[in-house]
């Protein structure tokens, strides 16, 4: 009888130490993911910690968290810090894979904080970023990094970045600008199987357009252009005094890639604004697949800026999503603080952009000028 017993404790034992270990097999990336995470540079030898998040600010600072919310959920997991700023067009182009990665790993291991560091002054306004938040529906944790001690904390220097930490918070991997998204999503799952190597994981995120996937053959756009003297370089020949009222003439020939004047302007450090005598306008010859203008309302919303490509009313075919025609002209509706997306072309090309206007709020921060890109075959 006493055999008899040994015998079933001995069968019982064995029979749920293989259960267990059938429900805690240990999973490794595939090959192919593994070569996609491979192809970026891992930086736990040089033992960088992650560093110390800003935990005072007041309230509205933490979007979609609190303060202590924040610092509880960062224990133990594996952290993605993305530096943005909602007017970046580089950095909106981001958001679509890393609102992703935020909603496939959110139960596997992985924080995503959303640190948004500022190019504007009005960007720093908790209402325009809980906005932009909203607009981009961003469920992820937001800081916002108004004195850039983030940034500075980790010795940033552009717009995007990621920055990825392990589960014991050491800088594993970066990232600065657009693409390579899915050799970076490879990346997350390396890390998120070192610290539980027992989770499923999900199939990566697709391409969203052809210009992220690996060897396509993109074409460079105009330049990202300011208008305020800060950054500045203007084509006219005229000589300004910053935030006096200056009166710019086109001059006989136009260098592609400059932007000019046309009219009475006030130049601000980081914008340039009409003063209300007469109609003002911007003129850039481009060539892009996109344009973007940031633009700030600085009094009164709702009012309308004029658009013109190549001399006529924007072809529908190379409307932006903010253009509206009227009594077949053609207009951007400026109500709030953010990026316009003025002319989205149905190919990439070379144009002249006309934007005019006589409002004193149409303040005018900085163009982008987005590339196009094909597959190669």
């Amino acid at each position: 009888m006493k055999q008899i017993i040994l015998s079933l404790a001995l069968f019982l034992f064995t029979s749920c130490n293989n259960s267990r270990s059938m429900d805690t097999t240990k999973k490794e990336l595939s090959p192919e993911r593994a070569k996609l995470a491979a192809s970026l540079e891992d930086l736990k030898d040089e033992h960088v910690k992650m560093p110390k998040l800003p935990l005072a600010y007041e309230a509205s600072r933490y979007i979609n968290t609190t303060s202590q919310e924040l610092q509880e959920s960062l224990k133990g997991k594996v952290v993605l810090i993305d530096i943005w700023d909602y007017t970046c067009v580089n950095c909106i182009r981001t958001l679509p894979y890393i609102q992703s990665w935020a909603e496939k790993y959110k139960d596997k291991g992985l924080v995503i904080l959303g640190v948004h560091s500022p190019e504007f002054a009005f960007e720093k306004e908790a209402g325009n970023l809980e906005m932009a938040v909203k607009k981009f529906a961003l469920t992820y944790p937001v800081i916002a990094d108004n004195e850039f001690e983030i940034w500075n904390s980790l010795a940033n220097k552009y717009w995007p970045a990621k920055y990825i930490f392990d589960a014991s918070g050491t800088m594993r991997a970066q990232h600065y600008g657009e693409g390579q998204y899915q050799e970076f999503e490879a990346f997350i799952q390396k890390l998120l199987l070192e610290r539980d190597s027992t989770i499923t994981l999900p199939e990566l995120t697709p391409h969203v357009r052809d210009a992220d996937k690996p060897g396509a053959v993109c074409y460079r756009p105009t330049p990202e252009t300011y208008l305020g003297f800060e950054r500045s370089n203007y084509g006219n020949l005229e000589k300004f005094e910053p935030r006096k009222p200056t009166i710019f003439t086109l001059p006989t020939k136009l260098i592609p890639d400059r932007l000019y004047l046309s009219g009475e302007w006030k130049i601000d450090r980081q914008f340039a604004v009409p003063t209300g005598a007469g109609d003002a306008s911007l003129i850039i010859d481009n060539e892009a697949k996109e344009v973007n203008l940031v633009i700030k309302p600085l009094a009164e919303k709702g009012f309308k800026v004029l658009v013109e490509q190549d001399g006529k009313p924007v072809a529908k075919e190379n409307r932006g999503t903010d253009i509206i025609e009227e009594n077949s002209n053609t207009y951007v509706v400026v109500s709030e603080p953010r990026m316009y997306n003025i002319i989205n072309n149905a190919k990439f090309g070379r144009s002249s952009l006309k934007l005019t206007s006589s409002s004193t709020s149409f303040g005018a921060f900085a163009y982008t000028f987005t590339r196009d890109c094909k597959e190669l075959e």
